[in-house]
């Protein structure tokens, strides 16, 4: 499965740095993982593929469990082939913006609270990692 992890903005700080390096070494046993970053909303909209299952973290999207992301992503793109490729895009300061949100296959949220979007970065490559273990029933998550 190709999965893209596209942002606005750059990771700056060295210790996110190191846990999303972590995440991705992780996840190299479960997927072919591209973080990509762009200087604005418009840049990572169009360098989306039109085949491409957008999940946008958004405040107004879908606040889903560990495993409801599991079932409802990750395992609904394997279960149709896995073809597709998947980004997850994450906004800056400013978010999103309509386009993406109308883009989008499903907006996701991490609940009400506000995050910055330098941390949602690693908390998305967490939930990536700890969707992949449910969906294979490895150990990793506890209910």
């Amino acid at each position: 499965m190709k999965i893209t992890l596209a942002t606005v903005g750059r990771l700056k700080e060295d210790y996110l740095r190191a846990a999303e390096d972590e995440y991705r070494k992780r996840l190299k046993a479960y997927c072919t993982l591209a973080v990509t970053e762009h200087k604005t909303v418009a840049e990572l909209l169009a360098a989306v593929p039109a085949s491409a299952h957008l999940y946008a973290f958004d405040e107004r999207g879908d606040a889903l469990s560990s495993t409801e992301f599991a079932t409802a992503v990750l395992a609904r793109e394997q279960s149709h082939g896995g073809g597709a490729p998947l980004v997850f895009a994450i906004g800056g300061a400013d978010g999103l913006g309509d386009a993406v949100r109308a883009r989008a296959t499903r907006l996701l949220a991490f609940g009400k609270m506000t995050i910055a979007h330098r941390l949602v970065r690693v908390l998305v490559l967490e939930q990536l990692y700890r969707g992949f273990r449910i969906v294979r029933g490895e150990p990793y998550h506890r209910e």
